[in-house]
């Protein structure tokens, strides 16, 4: 679910009538509030099986309402179905004359889903370096990407990240055709006034609205893998286009969905679990905040061994001051 809800703008989360909200249901909620997806669909399914009572349905999506408001979900829309039945799928149904709101179907094409990402801070991670150096275009030096966030203009003074090396932008290709100005989710290719040292991983932002650089980070992450994240752990952070060595320096917190409770402490977090982590990276590293960025914010841990995923995270506070690594090891080439 953390993969598919990174870039969701509407969750729908399935409840049995029979059982009500249960643990599941609670960590469905929690991931949707973490990862910020703005619009909340509670589907309580099966109720032909529970006689269709308006009190059962009440219930469920008082209980689910009021949970996913402490988690701060902006916004929860409950709607009672039968999907066997087709009660309150497509039709309103008969069975459940009690109900005044939208059917399933009607929510879905009628809920705004918009998100404008084009006034956010641009950014564009690079993810190849164009040089054909052909009889045509012998001199060409392009920097191709999709842009996450923001727009970038012809003439506007850039920074490349995580090296500072500053120019401007002196053409942007779109589609093999220039263009002055690039959006969102497009895919270019910017040419650059300067012949700087530009690579894959690297992030290009506008100068006046750079995000810090830091090798510390703290997150709350999402831990997805069958063997624990523990502190010490030696991971590869993946952080857009770029991926780059890091440990695992302390595990402040884990979250308790029964009562949204911080357990402190927990030494590991488990597959399923939600909790804090602090990391140090090899590598400085432009983040922005997750609630500034759902993309340049957002980072997954991967196992060196063997490319598992293990955990993914997003960006909360960066630390200015580093602290050293402790029990790092000295000759394995993890030691920063």
């Amino acid at each position: 679910m953390v993969t598919g809800a990174s870039t969701a703008e509407l969750t729908v989360i399935l409840v049995d009538a029979r059982n009500g909200v249960v643990e599941q249901t609670r960590r469905h909620a929690a991931i949707a509030a973490l990862l910020r997806v703005p619009h909340v669909v509670l589907a309580v399914n099966k109720m032909d099986l529970v006689e269709y009572r308006e009190t059962v349905f009440a219930a469920i999506a008082e209980e689910f309402t009021a949970y996913a408001t402490e988690l701060g979900v902006p916004e929860v829309t409950a709607i009672p179905i039968s999907a066997l039945a087709g009660d309150n799928v497509v039709e309103p149904s008969a069975n459940m004359d009690w109900y005044g709101g939208p059917t399933f179907l009607e929510h879905l094409e009628s809920v705004p889903v918009a998100h404008d990402l084009s006034h956010c801070h641009a950014r564009l991670p690079v993810q190849y370096v164009i040089r054909p150096q052909t009889a045509e275009h012998p001199d060409y030096r392009g920097y191709a990407g999709q842009i996450a966030a923001g727009s970038f203009r012809v003439g506007e003074q850039i920074t490349v990240l995580p090296a500072g090396r500053s120019t401007k932008i002196s053409g942007i290709d779109l589609l093999g055709e220039p263009v002055d100005i690039a959006w969102t989710t497009q895919s270019v290719t910017l040419l650059l006034e300067d012949d700087i040292d530009i690579s894959r991983g690297d992030l290009i932002v506008p100068s006046k609205d750079a995000p810090p650089t830091t090798q510390d980070i703290e997150a709350t992450v999402c831990h997805v893998a069958d063997a624990p994240l523990t502190v010490g752990h030696r991971v590869l952070l993946k952080h857009g286009t770029r991926t780059v060595k890091a440990i695992v320096k302390d595990i402040p917190s884990r979250l308790t969905l029964d009562d949204l409770s911080l357990h402190p402490h927990p030494g590991q977090l488990v597959a399923n679990d939600i909790g804090r982590v602090k990391i140090r990276t090899a590598e400085p590293l432009p983040v922005d905040s997750y609630a500034d960025s759902r993309r340049t914010g957002s980072f997954i841990l991967i196992d060196p061994n063997d490319g598992t995923t293990l955990t993914a995270g997003m960006v909360g506070e960066s630390f200015a001051s580093p602290e050293p690594v402790k029990d790092a090891a000295e000759d394995d080439g993890w030691d920063f």
